[in-house]
Formats: C-alpha cells, structure tokens, sequence
C-alpha cells in the first residue's frame, strides 16, 4: 500500500479472477509489487460479497506496481493480452459475472500506449479469425483493494484455483500498426 518509492507507475488489470492475475506479475523483473482488488464500479470500498453480487458493476483488478525504466507497459500488456482471453465479454472461462470482465485502466500519460496495444493485439486476433476485444479500457479508474486474504491468495495456496486461460495468439509489442 503507499506510498509508494518515486518513480513508480501502476496499471490496474482486469482478466478474470484476480488471483491467478495477480501471479502472472508479481515475479516479473521490474514489478515492485501487486495487490488485488476492484474497480471500474458504482460504490466506494466494495466488498468481496458486494462485488460478486453483480450489484456495484466491478471487476476484480490487479494493481501492478512497477518500475518503468526496468519493465514498459507495453512489456505489462503483453502478459495481460496472453494470459486471458479478452473476447469474452463478462466472463472468463466458466467465470461469469460483471467481476469477471477484462479492463485496462491507466493514468492519462499511459492511455495512447494501451490503445495501441489493444489495436495491435485486436488486429492479431482478427489474423487468427477469433472474435473481437471486449476489453473496457478507460483512464483514472480508482482502485479499491480487495480484502487481506485476497493478496497474493496462489503464493500463500499454491493449488488453489485459477480459471485463466488466453487465446493462444502472440501479442505483437513494439510493433506498430
């Protein structure tokens, strides 16, 4: 929580459930650190239990913290892109719901590149003949962290459950349209 060391930029990410998210980032080199949480909604500090009821319009996030000289965003997306399957609408995989939508939100500096990135990573899509990206991408989202239990929840249950899955299709970073 912060603050935060100078420096820092944060994405929040949207892929589905946010504890097998949140391990897709939490080791990568120029990741400070990650929290789960929610946003994107209608209500302040949402619960678990508010969120998953559909009621406050959430989705499970993932803040990832990170040191732009050592990690770009790009670099982030295209984990995000890879790791989920962004066509989905509201669900991933058998995970159904409001909560479970993909999302993008990013500071106004950061908005141009994640465009970019969902243009080229629709248009690989596109290639492949899949359907196309649902993603909700929108600047100054506020987060809201999830509850204790939620952070870091596959390091502390190493079996326990992760519905991710992507596409199977590369997503083309540093490559412009």
């Amino acid at each position: 929580m912060p603050p935060f060391p100078v420096g820092m930029h944060a994405v929040h990410l949207g892929m589905g459930c946010f504890w097998g998210a949140e391990r897709k980032f939490w080791s990568l080199p120029g990741v400070y650190t990650t929290a789960a949480g929610y946003g994107g909604g209608q209500t302040p500090n949402p619960s678990y239990e508010e969120v998953c009821s559909g009621r406050t319009e959430h989705t499970e996030l993932v803040l990832v913290l990170y040191q732009p000289l050592a990690i770009g965003l790009d670099a982030l997306l295209k984990v995000f892109w890879e790791s989920h399957d962004p066509t989905q609408g509201m669900r991933q995989g058998n995970d159904r719901g409001t909560q479970y939508r993909s999302a993008i939100y990013v500071s106004d500096a950061q908005i141009a590149i994640a465009i970019a990135s969902r243009d080229r990573y629709a248009a690989a899509l596109l290639a492949s003949r899949l359907a196309p990206i649902t993603t909700e991408l929108r600047p100054n989202v506020p987060f809201y962290y999830a509850e204790t239990y939620h952070q870091q929840y596959l390091s502390k249950n190493p079996n326990g459950y992760c519905g991710l899955a992507g596409t199977g299709v590369s997503c083309p970073i540093g490559v412009m349209p």
